[in-house]
């Protein structure tokens, strides 16, 4: 039986001669995190877009549940609680109304909703803020509590999918952990998530599955452990490169790298665990000679893997990278078939 919250077949959209979504396909569990990543302009949110009804595609199907979304698409959007990446239009509403009033449209009772804007308000450490009004042109709530509220109000009811775009914008670091864990919490609770986001690092350590856009297309998707590429214990050396100087690892090393990405004044090399000695020991050099400003070592990560996918040789990008060994393709006619 097919139990999929979420299945996307083929899908492409156009603007003109642009094509921001091609010939991609995914799909999301119940249960099941799955992480959409991509530089701007990769054609995240022009997927979401289509998915809550907003565009209708030019080619491609788009199932949400039992629902065809793209010929049904109020029905579709009675399964879906979406984040939008703009901020939640709430001026005028406390966050505990606003909950209040999510909680209702999506069928809890007035007792029910009560409460589960007091307990989100706990989960994401907003109580300060629960009775304090949203005033226009940013008034009365910082962005961050009215990003949080935003969030507050997709997830006030349980839902079968919950589309997040972007949710952690403008959020300070200690409650945009609390709510990534939120975002975990929700899978772990049987819904299906989509998750926008470019937060490489953050989003790694709460998705189950990958699907990295870049330019429209899918161009690797599959776990973090298997888009990293590399064993647990590889390291990455990281360079900062002087401003219009050469980069010392494009000469001839007898250092062994795994992986090259060079992105502005940054170089990340991958390198085994066992070399860690002659890479400090060279990079020491390259400090000492004043061919690099500084260095870091430490283990390697899914942004490492990341960049070698989506950095181009462009001139006009200021980004190049050099191609990665068996660099985790997609496997998505197997996987998303």
């Amino acid at each position: 039986m097919d139990t999929d919250v979420l299945r996307i077949t083929a899908l492409t959209r156009g603007y003109g001669k642009v094509v921001a979504n091609d010939d991609i396909s995914l799909r999301v569990r119940p249960g099941e995190v799955v992480g959409l990543l991509g530089h701007n302009g990769a054609g995240k949110t022009t997927l979401v877009s289509q998915v809550v009804g907003l565009l209708k595609p030019h080619a491609g199907t788009i199932q949400v549940g039992q629902v065809d979304a793209v010929r049904h698409p109020g029905a579709a959007r009675r399964h879906v609680a979406l984040q939008a990446q703009s901020q939640t239009p709430i001026d005028g509403l406390t966050p505990r109304s606003a909950i209040e009033i999510a909680g209702r449209l999506r069928g809890l009772s007035s007792r029910d909703a009560r409460a589960s804007a007091v307990d989100l308000a706990e989960e994401l450490d907003i109580g300060p803020w629960l009775d304090q009004r949203a005033l226009p042109e940013g008034g009365g709530l910082s962005g961050g509590i009215r990003r949080l509220t935003g969030f507050a109000m997709a997830v006030a009811a349980p839902t079968a999918l919950l589309i997040l775009d972007e949710p952690t914008n403008d959020i300070d670091a200690s409650r945009r952990r609390l709510l990534w864990d939120a975002v975990r919490r929700r899978g772990d609770l049987g819904s299906g998530v989509l998750l926008v986001t470019h937060n490489v690092a953050e989003a790694e350590r709460i998705v189950d599955e990958l699907i990295i856009l870049d330019r429209g297309r899918v161009v690797a998707d599959g776990s973090p452990a298997h888009l990293r590429g590399t064993q647990d214990s590889d390291l990455r050396l990281e360079l900062q490169l002087p401003p219009d100087g050469a980069d010392p690892s494009e000469e001839e090393l007898e250092l062994p790298v795994l992986r090259r990405v060079r992105t502005g004044r940054r170089t990340l090399l991958t390198v085994p665990a066992a070399e860690a000695a002659s890479a400090v020991a060279w990079a020491t050099a390259q400090r000492a000679e004043n061919r690099i400003d500084g260095f870091s070592l430490a283990p390697a990560t899914l942004e490492d893997a990341y960049l070698a996918l989506t950095v181009h040789a462009d001139p006009d990008a200021d980004r190049t990278a050099d191609p990665a060994p068996d660099p985790a393709p997609s496997h998505q006619e197997t996987a998303h078939a």
